[in-house]
């Protein structure tokens, strides 16, 4: 059976790579790999060569998420695995690995038409030790984990449900939220490792293909760090700082220079072993910049 094993590295489309250099590095912390291409830069997290590929475009959302698999094998196992549920998907070209920095490289659509990449076997820069954008007291986890987490847009939950559990995805609703038009959000939120989510949908009609990724520091300083910045720069705040009920993670929401949001936190829980839903978070979270997506009460 196909299963992928972690959110290896995501691509956006922006149109302000400088905006980009700067706000990955002053506020996050992230490490900028400049690379051979004007068209684009790389930015590191960890020792792998990199998370984010930020490409110059002429909208802001996201270009692509990569889902990792274990291996060769696994890799041959889940194109087969793809074939037997009647999935679309292209065999990259040696040229397209070379350009994500991976030994194989599978290219198709999820059933709301975001672009999805699975790949094994990514580029380790172990003789480049990770380098953060700012002074920072710990690092980001990442390991087995992967990246983090992040929401997609979703035109039928449904069928999202179906797609991600085919490749190998755990998971379901976990809140009911009240939204302002009265209705009830039932976002699912699902995993893939030990992590609590790296993937959530169902938040109804969003203008972009994502609406927040969110990175956890090791270090609660790096985060109040963080949160400083956003506040000193002006950036807007989408979400206060807070707890989140299922994850259990401290964090805050805020604007990245595309329009969508960045969620930084620290303290997740693993994901557990069987399911619970919740009407709220455990404190915090109000909302406070409105147009994001998030000016809802959790």
């Amino acid at each position: 059976m196909g299963q992928v094993t972690e959110l290896g590295y995501m691509g956006f489309n922006v149109t302000d790579l400088d905006a980009w250099r700067e706000y990955a590095t002053k506020c996050v912390g992230l490490e900028i790999e400049e690379g051979d291409r004007d068209d684009r830069f790389y930015l590191r997290m960890d020792n792998q060569h990199h998370r984010f590929v930020i490409h110059q475009s002429d909208e802001d959302d996201l270009a692509y998420a990569g889902w990792r698999v274990k291996g060769f094998e696994e890799f041959k196992a889940m194109q087969q695995h793809l074939k037997d549920n009647g999935v679309d998907f292209r065999v990259a070209s040696e040229e397209e690995c070379e350009e994500r920095f991976v030994l194989g490289l599978l290219k198709l659509e999820d059933p709301s038409g975001n672009p999805t990449e699975i790949f094994y076997s990514p580029q380790m820069d172990v003789m480049k030790p990770f380098h953060p954008g700012r002074p920072m007291y710990g690092k980001f986890l990442t390991g087995d984990q992967g990246i983090g987490h992040f929401i997609l847009r979703s035109f039928d939950d449904e069928a999202m449900y179906a797609f991600y559990s085919m490749l190998g995805f755990v998971g379901s609703v976990e809140y009911k939220i009240k939204l302002p038009n009265g209705m009830i959000a039932k976002p699912h939120f699902m995993h893939c490792n030990d992590r609590q989510h790296s993937l959530a949908f169902g938040l109804g009609p969003m203008e972009k293909k994502i609406n927040h990724l969110m990175l956890e520091y090791t270090e609660l300083d790096d985060l109040g760090l963080a949160h400083d910045t956003a506040r000193r720069e002006g950036i807007d705040v989408a979400m206060q700082l807070g707890k989140h009920s299922n994850d259990q993670a401290y964090t805050f929401y805020f604007a990245t220079p595309s329009g969508w949001l960045l969620e930084l936190g620290h303290g997740a829980r693993e994901a557990m072993r069987d399911q619970e839903h919740y009407t709220g978070d455990i404190f915090g979270h109000k909302p406070e910049a409105t147009g994001y997506g998030m000016n809802i009460d959790i």
